[in-house]
């Protein structure tokens, strides 16, 4: 081996490694303002109404925090596959997205914009900052901040990195007629910007290697412009691959976001051969030296894009319906639609994984109520066809039970900060009680079957009294997942006072039936139904509470 060939190897090592430490510190950014938006994005989830402007501005403020065009599709994916967006809502949101990956690349040109404290001389500093902060501080925001500045202070020491290595190849000749190739031939620049952007999956990445590569002199705006416009389609491989398994409306809003960029790319690709060509050859020969240059028309290609086809989004719906033929199947079993509902891609941003977490755990929570007033009217009505139903929903409950709960692991190992990491561990609390909610009605359908193969009867007053007690303990559980549902401390205090009421009744309750058995108004047989009946429905306001406190403890 020559030396020649160690230092092609050496600066191969420096290319990838500054890659690599680029990547990684744009990964921690993002994660460090995940972190610190926490709870925002709730509200911006929220926003999502048939607005499409809105819908465009929740894209673009969602990509700008996640930093990656490509994982803000993928959760859109996620979240159309569960039902929790419709493909209005996704196109706008699609459309946002390209807007806000101009983020990143206007985050690397800010080495050439900011007059003072260039970036990647106060890098290493910015590094030692963020790590104060991370390892030293007790604050919780701080320790963000901290992460936050450790990813800005890694990506441009990346960057300087890869700017290092590609420096000796500025003279080349090789390389520099490669990127005439590109800008002589559009197809070729196009295919080039989309492959590499679809090896790596992020388009802010490519962009941001194309920002490297220009500064060393050797990439003529004509091949610049070109691998921009490849760049935005090959950020929809990830979305497309992401869609694979999901159902038909899912792969909709995939192709959407293939193609809005095609044609966006095909309408942009021929103006510049045009502007190239006709108007101003000199210009798409002139090396494109500036990162800002670079920032400037990625900016203008994807606000563009967005601006013409805004008012054709409809049309891509309908192109899209065209391409996926065919209805979503109707005849999905609980798990299966469960599954839809805890979607794997949504944890690409964790914070709206975690609502979406909470609706699971309501929509658990509500079948849980539903079956407790099954089996109390499989009792009243002595209806055994109704007591089959309740052991048979009470199966469902238990699948949903393991179903949240794996998700909720998944969601606690991502990047989440202290207030939503609290909620998880709250949310595996309340499946657990609403578990056991389930538990009791399936015991009150038992006790109700047991009181119907042996013929039993309640004398009057103990009907009333199982109405009475079963009524407030449901309306009591009830409450508790409402509260959960809507962050309602109003709601929590209502089920603390409903709580002590069960709890007094069943008290009254059990000594007035036991004077009933020394009295021989009710036998010893019944008697023992009716005290398992109250006992139940007292241990159901009990989990309610419990389910109450767990939202109030993330309210104070």
């Amino acid at each position: 081996m020559n030396w020649l060939t160690k230092e092609y190897i050496f600066i191969f090592f420096a290319f990838i490694g500054g890659f690599g430490m680029f990547l990684y510190g744009m990964n921690i950014m993002a994660d460090g303002l995940q972190k610190s938006a926490g709870n925002k994005m709730k509200s911006l989830l929220g926003a999502l109404t048939n607005n499409r402007f809105l819908a465009v501005t929740v894209g673009a403020v969602v990509t700008a925090i996640i930093q990656s065009s490509s994982a803000c599709t993928v959760m859109v994916v996620g979240f159309v596959n569960a039902g929790l967006f419709n493909l209005s809502q996704a196109v706008g949101v699609i459309m946002g997205a390209n807007i806000g990956t101009t983020i990143t690349s206007w985050i690397v040109s800010s080495e050439e914009w900011l007059v003072f404290f260039k970036p990647s001389k106060i890098a290493p500093l910015a590094i030692g900052i963020g790590a104060i902060l991370l390892f030293f501080s007790k604050n919780q925001r701080k320790k963000q901040i901290g992460e936050i500045i450790i990813g800005f202070g890694l990506l441009f020491i990346g960057l300087d990195y890869m700017k290092d290595a590609i420096d000796p190849f500025k003279d080349s000749p090789a390389f520099t007629e490669a990127f005439k190739t590109f800008g002589r031939n559009p197809i070729l620049g196009i295919l080039a910007g989309a492959l590499v952007t679809a090896i790596i999956q992020s388009s802010s990445a490519s962009v941001s290697i194309l920002q490297a590569v220009a500064t060393v002199s050797f990439v003529p705006w004509s091949a610049a412009v070109y691998i921009i416009l490849g760049q935005n389609i090959g950020t929809c491989v990830t979305a497309m691959l992401s869609s694979i398994g999901a159902n038909k409306t899912a792969k909709r809003a995939a192709y959407i976001h293939l193609l809005f960029n095609i044609i966006g790319t095909v309408i942009f690709a021929v103006g510049c051969v045009i502007f190239f060509t006709f108007i101003n050859p000199d210009f798409g020969n002139n090396v494109a030296i500036s990162m800002v240059g670079i920032s400037i028309f990625h900016t203008i290609f994807n606000v563009s894009n967005t601006v013409i086809l805004f008012p054709f989004a409809n049309k891509l719906v309908s192109l899209s319906m065209k391409i996926v033929r065919g209805d979503d199947n109707e005849d999905e079993n609980d798990e299966d639609l469960a599954l839809r509902h805890l979607d794997e891609r949504i944890l690409e941003t964790p914070s709206f994984a975690v609502e979406n977490a909470i609706k699971e755990v309501v929509i658990m929570g509500y079948r849980a109520v539903e079956n407790a007033k099954l089996a109390t009217s499989a009792l009243i009505e002595k209806d055994k066809s109704k007591v089959d139903k309740v052991v048979e929903e009470e199966k469902n409950i238990n699948k949903l039970e393991r179903l949240i709960t794996e998700y909720l692991v998944k969601i606690s190992n991502s990047s989440i900060n202290e207030s939503q990491h609290e909620i998880v561990t709250n949310l595996f609390h309340t499946v657990n009680d609403i578990e056991r909610v389930g538990d009791h009605a399936e015991n009150i359908a038992e006790l109700a079957d047991y009181y119907i193969e042996n013929e039993l009867t309640f004398s009057d007053s103990a009907k009333q009294e199982i109405e009475d007690i079963s009524n407030r303990s449901i309306e009591t559980i009830e409450l508790a997942i409402k509260a959960r549902e809507n962050d309602d401390v109003d709601v929590v205090r209502k089920v603390e006072q409903n709580e002590d009421l069960v709890d007094s009744l069943e008290e009254e309750l059990r000594e007035k039936h036991i004077r009933r058995l020394a009295q021989n108004i009710c036998d010893s047989t019944t008697g023992v139904v009716f005290l398992d009946l109250i006992s139940n429905y007292e241990r159901i306001s009990d989990h309610a509470l419990n389910v109450a406190y767990y939202v109030r403890d993330e309210l104070i």
